[in-house]
């Protein structure tokens, strides 16, 4: 008689499937270890391997079992050579939610509770999807499937860490992908179609994005060069009706009807990201490599196209929030130390860099969106072509004097003029009352405007029209901010597109009009006046507003001891009441932007705060003098 043995384990995509080993007269296998590791054999030997080995160390979690696994599904990369690599094959548990592998059994419960403080308790695979999961990705490995702003990609195992997958992929950064997909939409606005290029695809999401939602609007390149990448962002094409050019042979999802037919197209290229950039042409390129993006600057600004767009995404966090100082020495070329305004240091430092290596190539920048939150730094800028623009730009990049006692900053005038006191510059009277030297010059960095205001309007108007909620308190946060107000006025979003155009601004019209005389040639080049450039560029410049105050103060980090202070929105209209701009900032959220001064911030800070005991109960009171009296 043989003997059945129903095994409930997870598999690699994170799901759990029931596996039935019939252990009979012949000889089996065990489903969990290797060949080399536990040679086949009888039913009572494998019974006993089970439950000693992988049913004794499980962990449960809604009613699944999540067994010890000793196959190599951990591909962990390593200088090393790949036979050493090889043998590094450790036991290890996969997550029934996120499909991570993890080695501990202590830190599988760990990661399990901070799902379940998350709400995510469901598992991310289904056994009734209706993508064919018996395919594998490149290499034999399951994969799962994850759906945002409605494009499903693949993923592979441990797809978090960049250490141990080629196709990394992090959820933190869904509010960067709206970001770069809002600016994308609104330069297809003015003008189309758009080669645009993403050149880190990974899995392709963002280029399939663009366009899955743009469609014709748009001509997607989605370039990796890792070999791995590129098939996996061919399948995620597939998997999304989106036809691979130069590959219609394909393979095609199982269906029928017009749920076959491609709905839009990309190209897919393998290739390092400095080449594709200086053999062809583009309209828009977004930067995202793993870490920083100054290696592919120069490459990017080489063949951009005139009135284009270039976005860059730095996630080298360490080294541009101060905490790796000769790192950001190496990369960016710029003195820095920690302060309180950190994240706005960063993003003026990224777009130094930007300017510097647009410079290099007879370019100018114009500062569209600079956004610096937990994960990464996003700068977005539109390229203006010529020495003049180029030469404007470097103008604004300029040293910062900062205070180390108060904190207090300002940017050093321009000129090659010797200045004998330096301190002079500073609003504070820290170095007269202090002993040595009170005061360290920081930068280079950008000392422009961070935001343009009629860009980032439609910047919401697209976010409302494709339905991203999640972004659109962030991006009315900007407006506000580069406005330095704290009137939210942005447009409705019932307008037509035409009337949400006239309210930005006359920056559309006047790129439609330039994009009617606009001509290419074979290089991709495009060709207009002198006269029609500089009406253009003219009317940019009259549409930018007011440029906003640099920097922003912190409230908790100057409230006074001893005094309640009073709630932000209320010192906000304190501020405005007292004659100065103001606004909140995006960087930190008790931060204020304002022109006021720190001793101007710092005295309507007190003539509003009242000491901590001035709302006591009259009994406390009493009690504290019959103390005092004795």
């Amino acid at each position: 008689m043989k003997l059945i043995m129903s095994l409930r384990l997870v598999d690699l995509n994170g799901g759990t499937e029931t596996r039935t080993t019939w252990i009979g007269s012949g000889r089996k296998s065990c489903p969990l270890c290797p060949e080399e590791k536990f040679k086949a054999c009888y039913s009572h030997k494998l019974r006993r391997h089970l439950q000693n080995l992988h049913w004794k160390v499980y962990v449960e979690f809604e009613g699944q079992r999540m067994c010890i696994c000793h196959l190599p599904c951990r591909q962990l990369k390593s200088s090393l050579g790949s036979d050493q690599a090889q043998g590094r094959l450790v036991a290890h548990y996969h997550c029934v939610v996120c499909s991570v592998t993890i080695a501990r059994k202590t830190d599988m419960i760990s990661h399990l509770k901070r799902h379940i403080n998350k709400g995510e308790t469901e598992a991310s695979y289904s056994g009734s999807s209706d993508v064919p999961f018996e395919d594998t990705v490149p290499g034999g490995q399951a994969y799962e499937i994850m759906k945002e702003l409605g494009t499903n990609v693949q993923l592979l195992p441990n797809h978090t860490t960049p250490q141990k997958t080629d196709t990394y992929f992090s959820r933190k950064m869904k509010t960067n992908r709206q970001l770069v997909f809002c600016s994308l939409a609104v330069l297809a606005e003015e003008r189309n179609p758009l080669e645009c290029l993403d050149a880190f695809g990974a899995t392709g999401i963002m280029g399939l994005q663009w366009a899955k939602h743009l469609r014709n609007s748009v001509k997607v390149t989605i370039n990796d060069i890792n070999e791995t990448c590129v098939k996996m962002i061919k399948e995620n094409c597939h998997l999304n009706h989106i036809r691979v050019e130069g590959n219609r042979s394909g393979r095609q999802l199982d269906g029928a009807g017009d749920a076959d037919s491609p709905i839009a197209s990309v190209e897919v290229v393998k290739m390092d990201a400095n080449v594709i950039m200086h053999l062809r042409p583009f309209d828009y390129i977004h930067l995202d490599p793993f870490g920083t993006a100054v290696n592919y600057l120069d490459a990017a600004f080489r063949n951009v196209r005139n009135l284009g767009i270039v976005s860059v995404t730095s996630t080298d966090t360490g080294s541009l929030y101060s905490k790796c100082l000769n790192v950001t020495l190496r990369h960016y070329g710029c003195q820095i130390v920690r302060t309180e305004y950190y994240r706005e240091l960063a993003a003026r430092m990224v777009l130094a860099s930007v300017a510097r290596a647009a410079a290099r190539c007879n370019k100018g920048i114009e500062v569209l969106l600079a956004v610096a939150l937990e994960h990464f730094v996003l700068v977005v800028v539109r390229v203006l072509r010529g020495p003049t623009q180029a030469d404007a730009s470097a103008k604004k990049l300029r040293q910062l004097l900062h205070c180390q006692w108060c904190e207090e900053r300002v940017f050093l005038k321009p000129g090659s003029m010797v200045e004998e006191n330096l301190y002079r510059q500073l609003p504070c009277q820290c170095h007269g009352s202090m002993p040595g030297k009170t005061a360290v010059e920081l930068g280079p960095l950008w000392a422009g405007p961070l935001f343009n205001t009629g860009f980032l309007r439609r910047m919401l108007v697209a976010a409302v029209q494709h339905n991203m909620e999640d972004i659109q308190p962030l991006v009315k946060t900007l407006i506000c901010e580069a406005d330095c107000t704290t009137l939210k006025t942005f447009p409705v979003p019932g307008y037509s597109a035409l009337s949400n155009q006239v309210e930005c601004g006359v920056v559309i019209k006047t790129l439609q009009k330039f994009e009617e005389a606009d001509t290419s040639d074979q290089s991709g080049k495009r060709k207009t006046t002198g006269e029609e450039s500089g009406n253009v560029l003219k009317k940019i410049k009259a549409d930018t507003s007011l440029e906003h105050p640099a920097f922003y103060y912190s409230i908790h980090r100057h409230s006074i001891r001893g005094m309640n202070m009073p709630k932000l929105n209320k010192f906000l209209q304190y501020l405005t009441e007292a004659g100065f701009r103001v606004s909140r900032t995006h960087f930190d959220p008790t931060g204020v932007r304002t022109d006021a001064t720190l001793a101007q911030f710092k005295e309507v800070l007190t003539k509003y705060s009242v000491p901590t005991y001035s709302s006591a109960p009259p009994s406390s009171a009493v009690g504290s003098d019959r103390r005092q009296t004795l």
